[in-house]
């Protein structure tokens, strides 16, 4: 084996890692993969002789590369507030079997985690990121974003407060089923008051259209460019997505390692919703309704 070939192995061997730092750094599946193909240009440009701990130089690579992302992201958002659902990773609910993609969903990072993660300042979710999820001593973290040890552990713990007042999910797939079929049958049978007894009274509701102003596709929700809080709201909003139920069909699969749906219309996607169960009820119902990006998603076996 020449040294080229040595080379690409030894990434190959670390590309799963680096998609997931990637995912998690910036909720986007196409940015994660630019990052780890920037990552493998600047290894083919630079002399790894003199570096003992490739992984460690790799993943240090993929995070300058996010911290970047991040930072242009920040300045070309015209409106913070808008919602902006991160990439769901939608599977059926019995399939385990992807490799690479379980490197992704590793510890149990959910959809309504990517939400708080992306209203994070970038330096602090680099900071919390590599440490809590990566396990990265603040040692290393520290040259990333030029700070000292000291204050990259108070990015981390600024950023922990804010994860820790998030939602804990219900791990348990089976009492996430028993709370999702009661959500969808209250919805189907128009009955408010029993949307409401299944929702946390803080619930939160995000609905990402991608900034499209009615429902794209029918049996797609119709835009929510802010979140929509407390029970009330959210079953209001529920009963109105629906009155498409006729038009669209519906599946049960794993979003992110928890229970959710994908609305489809003739053969296609036009809804993925995720739900953040917590102590018996939903806390987060999280909706990525953009037809552009649920094209970009492998759905085909779900909707087969």
């Amino acid at each position: 084996m020449n040294d080229d070939d040595w080379l690409t192995s030894q990434f190959e061997e670390h590309r799963a890692h680096l998609r997931a730092v990637g995912y998690r750094m910036l909720g986007s599946f196409s940015e994660a993969d630019d990052a780890v193909q920037e990552t493998w240009l600047r290894l083919s440009r630079t002399d790894t002789s003199d570096v003992s701990n490739l992984g460690g130089w790799l993943t240090t690579v993929t995070a300058r590369v996010c911290l970047n992302v991040l930072r242009s992201r920040r300045t070309r958002r015209e409106d913070p507030l808008d919602v902006h659902v991160p990439d769901p990773i939608v599977r059926p609910v019995d399939d385990r079997r992807d490799p690479e993609e379980q490197a992704v969903l590793a510890d149990s990072v959910g959809l309504a985690l990517l939400v708080v993660l992306d209203a994070l300042p970038p330096a602090e979710r680099l900071a919390f990121v590599l440490h809590d999820l990566f396990a990265m001593p603040f040692e290393e973290i520290a040259p990333i974003v030029d700070r000292s040890p000291a204050a990259t552990r108070q990015l981390a713990s600024r950023a922990r407060r804010r994860v820790r007042d998030a939602p804990s999910p219900d791990a348990d797939l089976t009492r996430q089923r028993r709370v999702v079929d009661a959500f969808l049958a209250a919805s189907r049978d128009g009955d408010f008051e029993a949307l409401v007894a299944v929702l946390d009274p803080e619930v939160v509701l995000r609905a990402d259209t991608g900034g499209v102003p009615t429902a794209p596709v029918p049996g797609a929700p119709t835009a929510a460019t802010r979140p929509v809080h407390g029970a009330a709201a959210v079953a209001g909003r529920a009963l109105t997505f629906a009155r498409f139920a006729a038009a669209a069909g519906r599946r049960l699969v794993l979003v992110n390692g928890g229970l959710g749906v994908v609305t489809v219309v003739d053969g296609v996607p036009t809804a993925v919703m995720a739900f953040t169960i917590a102590d018996g009820v939903i806390a987060e119902i999280d909706i990525l309704a953009d037809v552009a990006r649920l094209r970009e998603l492998d759905l085909t076996a779900l909707v087969d």
